[in-house]
């Protein structure tokens, strides 16, 4: 019953959502005439070579009204934003319901068949479409945008992806790719799922071994504060694998959709590191150990 009740709002959310699309459009149809004003008044100055109190006027006024008109469109992006990060979350719940109830869909089979190549692309996806945070003038970045770790008393909830430290079959402790199934507030454990359907494993872990991920990506030409610096240490997942490992900052994310450069310890090289890879925002946490000299 919850499923159904779950797609019903989500084609409810979709349609809002493609109502918002339309407003968007309409807004930027609509500001558009003021805007070759404001281009063609300019042309005007530059061609009389002065600016008299006619420009000066009419030019204030056109900004004024571009402005309004750019911050309605984004309250109306803000709107649509907003639908599609219910969506996803509906979308999670759905997904967490139909594991429990063991129903599972072409599209998402359950763990003990998934291929390994189709759990890569899963988390190359679950990467690429982590929301960016988009705040107003004067909002700070919230816990868990870009390298900002999660508040003291934050819980993560099931379906999270986390990063999990648990000790390996050879008794060598690991940090691995996990997503949450429960927490219990009267022990103070959670218990999560190995990402990696080869694991097949159920590891009950304190908090202190529980890393969460970001769940936004920080943006660096708004919030770059937000981001790991170079030369920081950090926990990245490994390319093409499901493990975190030590690794430098080789160099911050430029623009939104950058990744990380990183640098892996790594002993079989002369100095120690490997060559610089690229590792998504999605799986950069911090690391707590202290670097190794």
């Amino acid at each position: 019953m919850a499923l159904v009740s779950a797609d019903s709002r989500i084609a409810e959310l979709l349609t809002e959502l493609h109502q918002l699309i339309k407003q968007t459009q309409e807004e930027r149809s609509r500001s558009e005439h003021n805007l070759v004003n404001i281009q063609k008044t300019h042309e005007r100055m530059q061609t009389e070579n002065k600016i008299s109190p006619y420009y000066r006027t009419k030019l204030r006024g056109l900004y004024t009204t571009a402005k309004a008109d750019a911050e309605a469109e984004c309250n109306i992006l803000r709107k649509a934003l907003d639908k599609i990060a219910e969506i996803k979350s509906l979308l999670e719940e759905r997904r967490i319901a139909a594991k429990i109830a063991g129903l599972y869909n072409d599209a998402e089979p359950p763990r003990k068949t998934m291929r390994r190549g189709v759990l890569m692309t899963l988390l190359q996806q679950s990467a690429m479409t982590l929301p960016l945070w988009i705040g107003k003038p004067g909002d700070k970045p919230p816990p868990l945008c870009g390298a900002i770790p999660a508040s003291g008393d934050y819980v993560a909830k099931p379906g999270d992806k986390v990063a999990a430290r648990v000790k390996a079959v050879d008794g060598d402790e690991q940090w691995i790719l996990a997503e949450v199934v429960s927490y219990s507030h009267a022990t103070n454990k959670y218990e999560v799922d190995d990402i990696d359907e080869e694991g097949k494993e159920r590891h009950t872990l304190s908090r202190r071994r529980i890393i969460p991920l970001p769940q936004w990506k920080a943006n660096p030409e708004t919030d770059p504060e937000a981001l790991f610096q170079k030369e920081q240490l950090v926990l990245a997942l490994y390319p093409q694998t499901t493990c975190f490992y030590r690794a430098l900052i080789h160099t911050p994310p430029q623009r939104p959709q950058d990744d990380y450069s990183v640098l892996f310890e790594d002993t079989s090289y002369a100095d120690g590191y490997s060559p610089p890879l690229n590792v998504a925002q999605r799986y950069v946490v911090a690391c707590k150990e202290p670097k190794k000299k």
